[in-house]
């Protein structure tokens, strides 16, 4: 048996082709991972099989060959591309005589060093605490408390014992915690359905450009980096969309191919803005020329939460990189499909707004809305949102101004600005219902 090391940043990565599995990209996506986590990766080691070995993963052979090299470069972690089973990895750290890793363990690390909020956190140990509760039996030598010899034997708790049952107290007191972050962020919805507010969730494959076209949509400045899963932490920001009023944008984890399914439960409070979104803003690299499989891969996780039938907007991003103009691209019959805009020059922002608002314009009222001399606030926020059509003054000194608006959004503006203001609405055979306007 061994000391594990506490630490150890020096690492041998392991990827074997099984069948099903992808190819080059699946390894070029595992060393981003392994760089994110922040390990050096300083060997690789490929391989085929047809089945992995029930003991060590991998072939005999294999385990020598990676052996070695963990010796020749000084490696301190092993790292596999694929989920270990509790056994697995504990003959490997006997073999390999340092840390192993899973796919699994890889990204909670990740995970771990992500997390900022308190409802992100309480989550990621949530995740880790049920990956390790199946892992205790390790390369440990103090797990035991029993003990032989005369005076020493007897019944008593085996340190592995203990572990279980605190680790089984820290779930359940994590996951009432949760709970009440859960009833907190569905009273904050629930308000936002009260105040019928629409909420777009933007949703993608990790590293898609989502927090920076969040950023520059809405002015913000939350943590983007040219990383897997940058960001952890849900965002949400008030966004104003001409015409239509205000929206509350939502930015998410983003998802990658073999998401552990530990981690998607554990998450799923989080992914909730997602699941009760009204529109979903699917972010695409448009230069990655995995993008079709990348696609599959998030509208699979979205099926897994149950948002697969939340509408979709597809955006394809980083237009800056491959040099094509901004537009917007419609099916058949004239819905939009497509958007191509560029997060970092903010190219095409324009036409992502006008597409929301083509999205949300079923909810859209036109008519006048007849302000007093004293809710000028009212008047200024419509020419604000750049809702107003046009405009008169009546002989009373009332502006009577005529908007196109979402109908929520001009019942909420009404309600915080325009006491003793009203809307008439607009109709074909009377489209200016003043009579006594000068």
């Amino acid at each position: 048996m061994f000391e594990r090391p506490e630490n150890g940043e020096r690492a041998v990565l392991v990827h074997v082709d099984l069948p099903g599995t992808s190819d080059q990209d699946d390894l070029t996506e595992f060393t981003e991972l392994v760089v994110s986590a922040g390990a050096l990766p300083v060997a690789t080691v490929t391989g085929s099989r047809m089945a992995p070995d029930p003991g060590l993963f991998v072939g005999t052979g294999k385990a020598a060959q990676i052996l070695d090299l963990v010796r020749t470069n000084q490696g301190e972690v092993v790292i596999f591309n694929h989920p270990l089973s509790p056994s697995q990895e504990r003959n490997l750290e006997r073999y390999f005589s340092c840390r192993v890793l899973s796919r699994t363990g890889l990204i909670l690390d990740i995970f771990a060093q992500r997390a900022r909020s308190f409802e992100g956190k309480l989550q990621v140990e949530l995740a880790q605490l049920h990956h390790l509760s199946t892992r205790l039996i390790r390369g440990w030598t103090h797990l035991e408390r029993q003990k032989g010899g005369i005076g020493l034997r007897g019944p008593g708790e085996t340190q592995l014992e203990t572990d279980r049952r605190l680790i089984g107290a820290r779930i359940k007191s994590i996951n009432k915690r949760l709970e009440k972050v859960r009833r907190q962020r569905d009273q904050g919805r629930r308000a936002r359905s009260r105040a019928d507010v629409p909420t777009v969730s933007i949703v993608g494959y990790t590293n898609a450009g989502k927090s920076t076209l969040f950023n520059t949509m809405t002015g913000s400045a939350a943590y983007a980096a040219d990383q897997l899963f940058a960001t952890l932490d849900p965002t949400l920001r008030r966004l104003e969309v001409p015409g239509i009023g205000s929206v509350v944008l939502a930015d998410t984890v983003g998802f990658i191919r073999h998401l552990p399914h530990d981690l998607v439960a554990a998450f799923h409070a989080t992914l909730e803005e997602t699941r009760q979104a009204d529109l979903l803003l699917h972010v695409v690299d448009t230069r990655d020329d995995d993008r079709q499989e990348r696609m599959q891969q998030v509208n699979q996780v979205l099926e897994e939460i149950g948002a697969e039938v939340v509408p979709q907007l597809v955006v394809y991003n980083k237009i800056d990189l491959t040099g094509e103009p901004p537009r917007i691209e419609r099916s058949a019959d004239g819905r939009i499909q497509r958007v191509r805009v560029s997060a970092e020059s903010g190219a095409g922002m324009d036409l992502l707004h006008a597409a929301l608002a083509e999205f949300f314009q079923d909810s859209v009222v036109r008519g006048w809305v007849k302000i007093h001399p004293g809710a000028g606030r009212l008047r200024s926020r419509l020419y604000n949102l750049g809702t107003v059509v046009s405009e008169q003054v009546d002989e009373s000194g009332c502006w009577w101004v005529e908007t196109r608006i979402g109908q929520a959004e001009l019942d909420r503006l009404l309600r915080i600005h325009g006491t003793g203001c009203e809307f008439v609405p607009s109709t074909a055979s009377d489209p200016q219902p003043i009579a006594h306007a000068s």
